[in-house]
């Protein structure tokens, strides 16, 4: 028996000497705004029956702390502060603290595995996490501000900012909570920070400026939220400076993007862990 090489053959196979030709297609990378899309949708759905009740303990809290607050700060520019702060506290609890809590959680359990196998950019997780959280706190900071207005005699007439207000302070806060949870160690000091930059939000957001020492003031500059809330602030007068409310929604939106991508770059670095 005579063994004839398996290339002289008719109609053999491709020649070994090919092996570029043999290589198996890859499929198309999966773009981000479709990720995005299917990220975001998951997680609100996930996350809708479980934070409901949270959002009513955000908003409640939030209207709590300005009932308490009427019989202390004078009207004006001080009760202006109080209704700002305690509206955008409500996106502080929810971007901020639970999100933290989430990807804290995440991390420990090895859920981050689960995300890895996905072909999803890493960007597409974590905007859209940041997102669906950001989305539960539209009819919390509505309804406190609403009431804010109501009980301190504040106009309404430009309540309308919130939906510039809303998605920019949600973007820096739930950024800076999606890096406190993918950073730390320990899903419960990822639990803690969260807290402590809840607690900033309500101390350095919610109190007047001009009754802090100057060193507080300095801090204030310094957490995402303040922008939000300035922005907010200023529409309450009867003469808005829209120039003021713009640069402070610019610095609101930029401290977003910056937290956000330090967001993915942490997502990044845990997932490979």
């Amino acid at each position: 028996m005579s063994v004839v090489p398996a290339d002289v053959l008719p109609g053999s196979a491709l020649p070994v000497d090919e092996p570029a030709a043999c290589a198996a297609e890859l499929g198309p990378r999966a773009r981000l705004w479709p990720s995005l899309a299917a990220v975001y949708r998951a997680q609100l759905s996930r996350a809708r029956v479980a934070r409901i009740p949270l959002l009513f303990v955000a908003t409640f809290q939030s209207v709590g702390i300005m009932i308490l607050m009427r019989g202390v700060v004078d009207d004006g520019s001080e009760a202006q502060a109080v209704v700002a702060g305690s509206s955008v506290l409500v996106v502080a609890f929810v971007a901020l603290n639970l999100l933290a809590q989430y990807f804290g959680q995440l991390r420990a359990s090895g859920g981050l595995d689960h995300y890895a196998t996905l072909p999803v950019p890493p960007a597409a997780v974590v905007l859209g996490a940041a997102g669906a959280y950001a989305s539960f706190t539209v009819p919390g900071t509505l309804v406190t501000a609403v009431f804010g207005c109501v009980l301190f005699g504040l106009p309404l007439a430009h309540l309308w900012i919130l939906v510039a207000v809303i998605p920019l302070a949600g973007a820096a806060l739930a950024g800076l909570g999606a890096a406190l949870g993918l950073l730390a160690p320990r899903p419960e000091l990822a639990t803690l920070l969260g807290q402590l930059g809840m607690s900033a939000a309500l101390l350095l957001g919610v109190l007047p400026a001009e009754r802090m020492p100057e060193a507080v003031r300095f801090t204030r500059d310094l957490l995402p939220s303040t922008y939000g809330v300035e922005a907010f602030a200023r529409t309450f007068g009867p003469h808005p400076d829209w120039a003021f409310v713009l640069g402070d929604l610019a610095v609101c939106g930029f401290v977003g993007v910056v937290s956000l991508a330090v967001a993915t770059w942490a997502y990044r670095r845990a997932a490979v862990r």
